[in-house]
Formats: C-alpha cells, structure tokens, sequence
C-alpha cells in the first residue's frame, strides 16, 4: 500500500500556508522587483525619441552625447537594483524550500511504522528524495523567477500600450496559440508526472531491496527473479518518462514559435501602420525593443511553467506524508502501575484478514514471558501489539490503564521498547549508537551499558574503542555485533516492558543463551517478553504462552506446560529431538 498523495486543492493551500508566513519578504521582493523591471523600460523610451530627433534631422551630437550616457546610466542602474532584487528573492526562495524541507522530514520522522512499512522503502525513499529534488530548484530559483517574468512581461506590455496603444496589440497575438496550449497541456502534464514520479518510486524500491538483500537473493538463487522485477520496473519507469517528453515537446513547439513571434509582428505591424502614416519610426523602435524584452522573460516563463507541473505531481507526493493518518491521539493520560493488558485484541494488516483473534492476556510486572508457536502463528504480530507498533483493530493494550493508543511516541517509548532480529547500524561511533537510547548519557553510563550485555569484550578490542566509527563507509559491524548494539541501546533507554522478537537469533545457539542469560541480569526487576523460536528460552522463562492461529492457547510455566500434554509440549519434544 502506498502513502497517500496529497489532492491538488490541498496541496497548493498547504504551500501558500508555508509561503503565507513569508508574505513581507515577499512584499519587499517583489517592490524591489518593479524598480529593476522599470528602470529596463527607461533605455528603450531614449533610444526610441533618439531615433525620431535623428530622422527629424534635429539631433545634435551634444544631445546624442547626453542620451547615451543617460542609457549607458540607467543599464548601470539597472543592473545593480536587478543584481539586488535576485539576490534577496533567492534568500526568499532559500527560507521557503529550509520550512518546506524541515517540515516534511518532521513528520517523516514520526509517521506511524505500520505506516512506513506497509507502503515499504521505495515509496518513502522516493519522496524525501527524487521529489524533494525535483522541488528544490522552483522553490530556491524558480518562485523568484516566476515574479521576476510575470512582473516584467506585465509592466513590458504596459509601458508598450502607453508609447503607442495601436502599435502594442501586436504583442498580443501570441496570446491565443499559448492559451489553447497550455489548456490542453496542464491536464495531461500533472497526472503524467506524479504516474513518473511514483513509477520511479517502486523502481528505487526494487533496486534497494535487491542490494540490501543481496545475500538472500545469491542464497535462494533469486537472481532471475529479481532482474526480471527490476527490467519491468524500469520499462514502466521508461515509458511513462517518455510520455512526459512527448507531451514536453509539443509544448515547446508552440512556445518556440510564440518566443518568436512579437518582434516579428511588431516589425511587420509597424511598418503597415507607418506606411499609412499611423506610426512613428522612433515608437516602432520603442516598442521592438520592449518586444524584445519579452522574448527572455516569457521563454523563461513557459520553462518554469512546465517545471511547475513537474514540481506539482512531486509536491502532492511530499505533502502526502501529511496526509497518513495518525496511529494514535495523546489524551494526556498518565498511566498508574506498569501493568500492561490486552483485552479482546483482534488485529488485521488487510481488511477481512484477520491475524489475531481475540486475544486476552496479563503481564505481571517483573515476570519474563516467552511468546513460542509455529511459524505464521502470530506471535510477532503480539509483540507488535505489546509494543504499540500496530494498535489493535479491537479491542484495546494499555499499560497502568491507559491504551497505548493514548499516549505520545516519545511517552509509550518511556514504558515499553521492542528490539527485533534486524537492526540499523547508523554512520558514527559506537557510543553515537547507543546514546540513542538516552542522548544525555556519558561515556561510562554508555560503557555500562556494553557492559552489561557482553559487548565490551569485543568493543574494547577495537581501534578506539567505543568512539570507534562504524557503519556504512567504515567498520562493518557482524550481524551479532550490531544486535548487541541494539540491545545495549535498549538498556540504555531503560523502559520497564522490553519485548525482544527474535533478539538473538542472529547469534550461534550458544552465544545467544550466553547473552540471554546476561540479559536477564541486565534487565532484572523489567518486565521481559520474548517471542524465540529456539525453545530453551521458554525453559528459563516465568511464563510460556502458545500461540497457534492467532490466539493464546495454552499459558503457564514451562513445566505446567509440558504436564500438560498440549501443544506446548509437542512443540518442547520435537524441538528436544533436534
């Protein structure tokens, strides 16, 4: 499932919002704009009285001396209110796109995870990346530039109707063939580029879950498989990049010819209305001249009118991210005790496929539970639940009496944490990675921490220890190390529910009851629940629930269990005789 997209509507008010709280700069911007842009439609007004006193035979050589210096003046003048005028628009344009781009990676960074991975990689990559890239350049260059364009073309066309009014309509004649362009162009350019954009989504996920499984890929010999996904990823990819190109070249015919087209029509219009006596030399020369002057700001205009579209398709997808539901709704709740309770919990990841079915359990406080059953039964899905990743679809998980639904990220993190079998290891030193769990924390706080969990043993042989860098472009921690990373992070965080799925499978068997072992010391007096496929774990345990089909079916001590002659215990001998 992908995320969501934002609605035209919705996401051209969310960027006026962003733009709204900017409004005096832009104000100051676009005054300054009008006095460069006017002090451009001096030098044709001299040039073309400088043309009629020369064919009148009434110019001097001091008043061709002093309208040229006052031209080679008002350039000067020009240039330096004009280099201004860019300079504070692109600082405008640098302080939208700084509020736009921290506003998206402000909520990206706390979008539910359900959320994140049920849409997976490529969607979310894609977003923060290929789309904020395609914005960047209009928000920092191309806003400015719009108001720089439409103010010159409109104050142009202006101050040609004030020289001569007749003589001006024919810049006007390009204004039908653009209009019946643009109004076939703009409803087939939008939904091309966000289909473009989102097919180059799926493309980059494909393309990162292939390397980043590339040992699985190798192992299960999936390669075919792969490079077959990959090839019809990249030719939608192509085919919808090629539709943009097509739709892109018809536009910049027309706006070719309309780029062309004033000073020619000037020229000609010129010469009819001068013929007939309606036209003076030096007004046609003025207003080919502000003909002229069209000709960059408009050609510049159809360029970021199609970056515009561009731009739009990859705005809805970055404003979308706002658009993913909440996965919880903080009520200021506090709970009392550390007593977490699941009652009557059903959860399903697709409607009308259910996972678990109406679960109810107790954690005493203190106690260690292990979640055992076979594979696809649930019992991850459990941890989930008990962690808040996914909130139930009934039913209710609370924790002193309050649901985890009801209390903020940052507050349900404070009561229980969830470590599972895959972990990130984050360019930085080792100490970086684990002062994740509590940035206050110092160095023997953090020492402590690999300590408890057996780390240090490993860490102390590096060449710097734990300020030692790691992750990609440097030290390459093992799967296990970077496991233990994971967990002495989590004993660093110190919540008083832990709920490791599969924390030490990465580990050979004996390492990871070693380490399970030092765990349970680490952790004393926390409530601990451990969802483990290797049964030894449900041995050292307090309590041992089995979950088959997606419900609690049997719940006791591992001895209760085994007497019991239930499932659990056909789970124990079977897993004894291996």
């Amino acid at each position: 499932m992908s995320l969501p997209l934002a609605p035209g509507p919705v996401a051209m008010r969310k960027t006026f919002g962003i733009m709204a709280a900017y409004r005096w700069r832009f104000v100051a911007v676009l005054v300054v704009q009008v006095a460069a842009v006017l002090t451009t439609l001096v030098a044709p007004q001299l040039l073309g009285r400088l043309v009629d006193r020369v064919s009148q035979g009434q110019a001097t050589a001091g008043y061709v001396d002093r309208v040229v210096a006052l031209i080679i003046v008002v350039t000067i003048i020009g240039a330096v209110v004009n280099r201004y005028a860019q300079m504070h628009a692109r600082t405008l344009g640098e302080a939208v796109f700084a509020d736009l781009r921290e506003r998206m990676m402000g909520r990206v960074v706390h979008l539910p995870l359900s959320a994140v991975e049920s849409a997976g990689t490529g969607d979310l990559v894609g977003r923060t990346t290929n789309d904020v890239s395609r914005i960047e350049f209009l928000v920092r260059t191309g806003i400015p530039q719009i108001m720089v364009c439409v103010v010159t073309i409109v104050f142009t066309i202006v101050a040609a109707a004030v020289t001569d009014p007749l003589l001006a309509l024919g810049l006007l004649v390009v204004g039908p063939p653009v209009w019946s362009m643009m109004r076939w162009y703009l409803p087939r350019s939008v939904p091309a580029y966000r289909a473009s954009s989102a097919a180059q989504a799926r493309l980059n996920g494909v393309v990162t879950e292939t390397v980043e499984h590339a040992e699985t890929v190798d192992a299960l010999g999936l390669g075919a498989r792969r490079e077959a996904a990959l090839q019809a990823s990249v030719a939608e990819a192509w085919s919808l990049e090629d539709l943009t190109v097509r739709l892109r070249v018809r536009l910049y015919l027309v706006l070719d010819v309309a780029w062309r087209a004033p000073v020619v029509v000037i020229l000609l219009w010129g010469g009819f209305l001068a013929a007939r006596g309606h036209a003076e030399l030096g007004t046609i020369t003025t207003v080919a001249l502000y003909a002229m002057e069209l000709r960059k700001p408009i050609g510049q205009l159809m360029f970021w009118i199609d970056l515009v579209q561009i731009s739009q398709a990859a705005l809805s997808r970055i404003l979308g991210v706002e658009e993913v539901p909440a996965d919880r709704t903080p009520t200021g709740a506090v709970p009392q005790g550390r007593l977490i309770r699941l009652d009557g919990v059903r959860f399903s990841y697709r409607e009308g496929q259910e996972v678990l079915h109406g679960i109810d359990l107790e954690l005493v406080p203190g106690e260690r539970l292990a979640v055992v059953g076979p594979s696809g039964s649930g019992k991850s899905t459990l941890g989930r639940m008990l962690a808040g990743i996914n909130p139930p679809s009934s039913g209710s998980v609370t924790v002193g009496g309050v649901p985890l639904t009801d209390l903020p990220e940052t507050e349900l993190r404070r009561h229980v944490a969830l470590v599972t079998q895959e972990q990130h290891v984050f360019v930085g030193s080792i100490a970086d990675n684990v002062r994740l769990g509590r940035p206050e924390a110092d160095d023997a706080t953090i020492a402590s921490a690999l300590a408890s969990i057996g780390a240090d043993s490993w860490v102390e042989k590096l060449p710097e220890g734990m300020h030692t860098t790691v992750g990609s472009g440097h030290l390459a921690l093992t799967p296990a190390q970077a496991q233990e990373v994971a967990l002495a992070r989590l004993v660093l965080l110190d919540p008083h529910t832990l709920i490791l799925d599969e924390a030490t499978s990465l580990l050979d068997p004996r390492a990871a009851r070693t380490l399970e072992r030092t765990l349970s010391t680490a952790l004393a007096g926390r409530t601990v629940v451990e969802v483990a496929h290797r049964l030894y774990t449900a041995q050292d345990a307090d309590r041992v629930a089995v979950v088959m089909d997606g419900r609690v079916v049997e719940l006791g001590s591992h001895d209760e269990l085994v007497a019991l002659g239930g499932e659990y215990a056909r789970l124990w001998e079977a897993w004894s005789r291996q």
